[in-house]
């Protein structure tokens, strides 16, 4: 799916090369984080994949094509089958939530009638329903995130890569939108994400390849984001929504655990997963995270079980919730 054989990236005035013989292959389906400090060379990966850049030496290899030989006038084509997200969301302010998600289909020729179906089920998809006439500025940064997730998977791509997506956004809608990416990786997509999000890799437990200063210096599946000495860590607030974070990230856990045990079929955690991120939005506090083990409990799943109660804040008397380490 994507392959970089030995790749170095150096740039016009720099005596470190961004990357320095960079060599990994994510296969399909996979959804893989790569982290590091910044400068590590994390956004040079991703530019190269997006063939914005050409690397300097080696190669690289994108849905079975060796970019070295990709025409300059064939680059948006190649790039139909990818799709972007970034940290400031780039939507266009004059135009509504429909309009934007369409401009992609736009941009490539596609058919009116193609678009009218394809725009919807994109909103639909990443839970915009019924705000397609809205203008950007009327929405939350988590809703404008979603409409941007939305113009990359419109034209169903088959690689999906995030540039600290969750950058810009608080730790609950962060929660929400690393959910959303989860699900869409379920369906088939590709997901290559670059973040310093320490939290949401050591909770997803996916593959992580981790750079420094231009060179791979782990390649783990399952793994975490490793030294976090130097991340700031946010301190738990006792508000509206800090339920919704601790209910939210423990149905991921569960989804990731049942998967890999194979103990439930997908379909009822999808189940479990839906219901319990309901009843966890309608929270205010932490006692009533009950109601979201209920839920899950309701489609099947038993927290208290897989020993994923405490971290829903059922079997603890402090006020710590959320994803802390």
């Amino acid at each position: 799916m994507i392959r970089f054989e030995n790749v170095t990236k150096r740039y016009r005035g720099t005596s470190r090369p961004a990357l320095n013989n960079v060599d990994f292959e994510v296969q399909r389906g996979e959804f893989v984080f790569l982290v590091g400090a910044s400068g590590s060379g994390k956004s040079s990966c991703l530019r190269l994949i997006l063939r914005e850049d050409a690397p300097s030496e080696g190669r690289v290899v994108v849905l079975g094509r060796d970019l070295r030989s990709l025409s300059n006038r064939k680059v948006p084509y190649f790039r139909r089958h990818i799709g972007s997200v970034f940290q400031d969301f780039r939507l266009l302010p004059n135009k509504t939530v429909f309009q934007n998600v369409a401009f992609t289909l736009q941009v490539i020729g596609a058919s009116r009638g193609f678009i009218q179906q394809a725009v919807p089920e994109a909103l639909a998809l990443v839970g915009l329903d019924g705000k397609q006439k809205r203008m950007p500025h009327e929405l939350s940064g988590g809703e404008q995130q979603r409409v941007a997730i939305a113009r990359a998977l419109v034209n169903r791509p088959q690689v999906l890569l995030a540039d600290e997506p969750t950058g810009n956004l608080d730790p609950a809608t962060s929660v929400d939108i690393m959910q959303l990416l989860a699900r869409i990786n379920a369906g088939g997509t590709t997901v290559v994400m670059a973040t310093h999000e320490a939290s949401f890799v050591d909770q997803m437990r996916r593959r992580v390849i981790e750079l420094s200063n231009g060179d791979i210096v782990r390649d783990e599946r399952h793994g975490g984001y490793g030294d976090i000495s130097g991340v700031p860590k946010l301190a738990p607030q006792a508000e509206k929504g800090a339920a919704s974070v601790a209910a939210l990230t423990a149905v991921l856990e569960l989804q990731r655990e049942i998967v890999e045990t194979g103990e439930i079929e997908p379909l009822v955690i999808d189940a479990a997963v839906d219901a319990a991120a309901r009843a966890a939005y309608s929270a205010t506090n932490e006692n009533e995270a009950v109601d979201a083990s209920a839920a899950a409990q309701d489609a099947g799943v038993d927290i208290a079980e897989l020993g994923l109660a405490d971290r829903l804040g059922l079997e603890k008397n402090d006020d710590e919730v959320g994803p802390t380490r």
